[in-house]
């Protein structure tokens, strides 16, 4: 088995990554990343809830927390219960729905994303927080923008107003001690480094 692609688990947070097959662009318009966000929340708001996000144009990250087997099964009512299979087949449906699309829309044939995305086990209260800067910093990392802050495609625009959003944004922000808290640590400038990077991304400087 790959690394970072073992079996989800009930009422865990998890980083999660994935990436267009040999780095292709996977938002190839514009719409595209709106349709992509609603058919995530129609696949996976059933059986996670989601802290933080970013599209970026070849690859993209998320941080989840699954919900425990109880939740997902006043969602999701199948015969054959198995949560595992169920978190795994809730992915393929996002994934596997949303690659058709851009066939179509693209008039191109085959796989666009990675079939195997990682999922990275988030153990830590420190984590936590470094996941969600790293999450928000990818743009300005990979010089899409010259401040991630002005990135349109992330949680971090939704997390700090007060507007309606899927994200559980007031847990977000009590991790960071409240609002000043959270403006604080991504106006720091981390170099989370290599090290970071390659114990909790998968050593993938793609992502």
């Amino acid at each position: 088995m790959k690394k970072h692609t073992h079996p989800l688990q009930p009422n865990t947070f998890y980083h999660i990554i994935n990436r267009g097959i040999n780095g292709e662009q996977i938002f190839k318009q514009l719409k595209n990343y709106d349709y992509f966000l609603n058919r995530y929340a129609h696949y996976i708001e059933p059986i996670a809830q989601t802290y933080a996000y970013v599209l970026m144009g070849n690859h993209f990250h998320f941080m989840i927390r699954t919900k425990t087997e109880a939740e997902v099964r006043t969602l999701i009512q199948r015969d054959d219960w198995n949560i595992q299979k169920i978190f795994s087949n809730q992915f393929a449906k996002l994934f596997n729905g949303y690659s058709q699309a851009i066939n179509k829309q693209e008039g191109r044939t085959g796989a666009l994303l990675e079939e195997s995305f990682r999922r990275i086990p988030v153990e830590t209260d420190a984590y936590l927080l470094h996941l969600a800067y790293y999450i928000h910093f990818n743009p300005q990392k990979h010089q899409f923008v010259t401040n991630f802050k002005n990135y349109t495609h992330s949680s971090y625009p939704a997390l700090i107003s007060n507007q309606k959003t899927r994200l559980a944004r007031d847990e977000v922000i009590n991790w960071f001690g409240g609002l000043d808290g959270f403006l604080g640590y991504h106006s720091s400038n981390k170099d989370l480094g290599h090290e970071w990077q390659q114990k909790y991304c998968g050593n993938d400087e793609s992502s």
